[in-house]
């Protein structure tokens, strides 16, 4: 009988944790940079062009430039997001910049324009 129960409790709590691991597979993403650049202008132009790249070639990925107004000592920071549907967009949109020509030759310019100072990842925990 004990050993149904252990078996029972361990069926359980392997299901669980399987089920967990099934939805953050699935969560949403948003990779943040944090960045200095010389020219604002230029450069978000340069992240839309990127954004028109990446959606040609298929992928599911929103970028966006921001600059931080009420941050304290941070205020005017620009900051870069990717928004994407889940970890393997994340991946496949980070392997795009090694495999694909149009993308490695435009993140390469962006690379010339700024200084990363922060890369972060969050995940969405609401709807």
């Amino acid at each position: 009988m004990k050993k149904i129960i252990l078996s029972a409790a361990f069926a359980g709590l392997f299901g669980l944790t399987a089920s967990l691991a099934a939805v953050a597979a699935d969560s949403t993403v948003l990779r943040v940079l944090a960045v200095q650049t010389n020219d604002v202008q230029g450069y978000a132009h340069e992240v839309e062009a990127l954004q028109a790249l990446y959606r040609k070639s298929g992928q599911q990925v929103t970028l966006r430039v921001w600059r931080a107004t009420y941050a304290g000592a941070d205020t005017g920071t620009i900051v870069v997001t990717a928004e994407l549907p889940n970890l393997a967009a994340l991946a496949k949109m980070t392997d795009s910049m090694r495999s694909n020509p149009e993308i490695g030759a435009e993140m390469n310019k962006l690379g010339g324009m700024r200084k990363i100072v922060s890369d972060s990842l969050y995940e969405l925990l609401t709807p």
